[in-house]
Formats: C-alpha cells, structure tokens, sequence
C-alpha cells in the first residue's frame, strides 16, 4: 500500500521538545485534513485521552526555538495563533486521529506512526554505532598505548645539559 503522504515530509514536522519526539498541532492537523480549530476543540472535548505523555502545551521559550528553525513568519492579520501550540507524542497522534474520526485521519495516522517507528529505527542505529566505536577505541587504546608512549617520546625535544657552574682554566 503507497503512502498517503511521504514518511520523509512527516520526519521533517517532527521535533525533539522536553526529550521527546513530537509533531506540532498545526502539522498534524494538515496532515489530518482538518483546521488546527477543528483539532484542538475535539482534543478539548476528549481531554481524558490525552494524558500529558500524549500531549503538551509549549511554553513561551519552546515556541521561540522552534520558530527561530522557520524562516520567518506569514505577514498579514490573524495569521499568528493567539495561543501557545500543543504538541503531540506518537501515541497522542494516534489518538487525535480517532477523536477526530475521518477517513483522512485514520489513514495519515498510519503514516505518521511509520514515520515515527523510522525515527526511532535511526536512534537505534546511531547508539549502536557509537557504542561499537568506544569499543573499539577501547581495544586499540591498549595494543597501541607502547606505540604512542614511544612517539610522545620521539616529540618532546630533549633537554640542553647544564652549563657547569665555576671558572674554566
């Protein structure tokens, strides 16, 4: 089955805040196919399934770091959101697309939990990777420590001999 939306534009909406993955309400509402309004009014009304591992509200100096990561902002009235966005975890995605019963919803879910599991897949690799390099930095550290010992030595220039103190005859 072909993607709704590609897994690499859904990777790109998704944001480390509070050492968490999370997606935006206004992403996740376009990619839903409803207005962020529609969104958050039936998170509101469902509010009992969005525990705070599922959702959050951003604080002031949250929204600053990630709006310094755009470009700049839309000019024009009412284009600037009167208030602090919520974001979403995967499970919090989820459950906003069954509060928000559509068939757009449920189908774009599916898409943003596989964007989701491919982020974490990566983590994966990359702590894997890093703990097979300090292994190995390991193992060399004490086959090679006489080499490097040896060329420390090489470099330190040797010191001049003490002139002798006294008269010369």
């Amino acid at each position: 089955m072909k993607d709704l939306i590609p897994t690499e534009r859904i990777e790109q909406a998704i944001f480390l805040v509070r050492g968490q993955k999370v997606i935006l309400d206004g992403d996740l509402s376009r990619l839903y196919g409803v207005t962020t309004k529609r969104l958050n009014e039936q998170v509101k009304r469902n509010r009992k399934r969005f525990p705070d591992d599922f959702m959050f509200q951003l604080n002031l100096q949250e929204v600053a770091r990630l709006r310094s990561r755009f470009a700049t902002l839309n000019g024009g009235r009412g284009r600037h959101r009167k208030y602090l966005p919520y974001v979403f975890t995967e499970h919090g995605a989820i459950m906003a697309a069954n509060v928000l019963n559509s068939d757009r919803a449920i189908e774009a879910s599916v898409c943003v939990v596989r964007a989701f599991v491919r982020l974490r897949e990566l983590i994966a690799s990359h702590k894997d990777l890093s703990k097979r390099l300090d292994e190995l930095e390991r193992k060399y550290d004490s086959q090679f420590k006489e080499v490097f010992d040896a060329i420390l030595e090489l470099m330190t220039p040797p010191t001049p001999p003490k002139p002798r103190i006294g008269f010369r005859a």
